[in-house]
């Protein structure tokens, strides 16, 4: 274990097996820093923090501070922040723990990546395996699934949810919930089209890429009521499959509303198509 002479380490801050904590880094006293864990310099971690195993932590990151709730009085402290393993959390990157008017803690997975200038608010929950692209924030209370990317610039507004393996363009404002698998663009941010890249990445095969490819035809690219359209999924046999029934599932739960698709994106022969997307028999694109 190193600790730089110029670092000010809490001496009831719990230290795991070979740390390494740079120049001029704060380390609070109810921080628990797990084996190899590695601070480079000038980095703050404060308040009820844990960092998990063989995590990295760059300049001027500011972890577990007084959450950015105007709720919050004077000193009053915030509550839990619980990072996963094997992290890389690249610099000026700002995380926030829970408060009291939420769930009382942020959580965040194993191998993520937040480059330089994300931000997570206070209470959000991320996966594992997510990239924050540099600038990307998370506002407090929201749900960032596994696999998820979060390109340059974007912002997701507070209780919204990304589903896993969503990708959200640069510069994105997303302020509904994003599907699972979905590709979400633009200010206000709006489906156009399923993350085929990211699912390939990701090991799906042919017939499953076909199957999600069908649930978003069914689900988001034809006219009708929404609870309509989640019913004609429900009543369709491609419900069997766990990813249909995972698409189907997020949409019903959401409180916010999801992200609609973008205009012109249905399909003008919907209607004429309809009965063969239900029955599968189409040619899927």
């Amino acid at each position: 274990m190193g600790i730089h002479p110029t670092a000010i380490v809490a001496p009831s801050a719990d230290l795991g097996e070979d740390v390494d904590i740079g120049p001029y880094c704060v380390v609070g006293g109810r921080v628990r820093l797990g084996d190899r864990v590695r601070l480079e310099s000038h980095v703050v971690v404060d308040g009820d923090t844990w960092v998990g195993n063989d995590s990295e932590i760059f300049p001027f990151a500011t972890i577990g501070c007084q959450p950015q709730d105007k709720k919050l009085k004077g000193d009053e402290p915030g509550g839990r922040l619980r990072i996963g393993e094997h992290n890389r959390i690249r610099e000026s990157v700002t995380i926030h723990g829970g408060t009291a008017y939420g769930s009382g803690e942020t959580r965040i997975g194993d191998y993520n990546m937040l480059l330089v200038g994300a931000h997570i608010g206070h209470d959000a929950t991320v996966g594992s395996h997510v990239v924050f692209t540099n600038g990307a924030m998370a506002a407090g209370h929201t749900v960032i699934g596994d696999r998820a990317i979060l390109g340059a610039m974007v912002g997701i507004h507070q209780f919204a949810r990304i589903g896993r393996l969503a990708m959200i363009g640069a510069g994105a404002m997303v302020s509904h919930d994003a599907p699972p698998f979905a590709t979400i663009q633009g200010d206000r941010a709006k489906l156009v089209a399923v993350n085929l890249i990211g699912m390939d990445r990701n090991g799906f095969d042919v017939e499953q890429k076909a199957i999600v490819k069908r649930v978003f035809r069914l689900l988001f690219w034809r006219s009708g009521p929404l609870h309509d359209r989640l019913e004609a999924v429900r009543d369709n046999p491609l419900h069997r499959d766990p990813l249909a029934r995972e698409i189907v599932d997020f949409v019903a739960s959401s409180k916010r509303g999801v992200c609609s698709p973008r205009s012109g994106r249905l399909s003008p022969h919907a209607s004429a198509r309809q009965k063969d997307l239900e029955s599968g028999d189409a040619t899927m694109a």
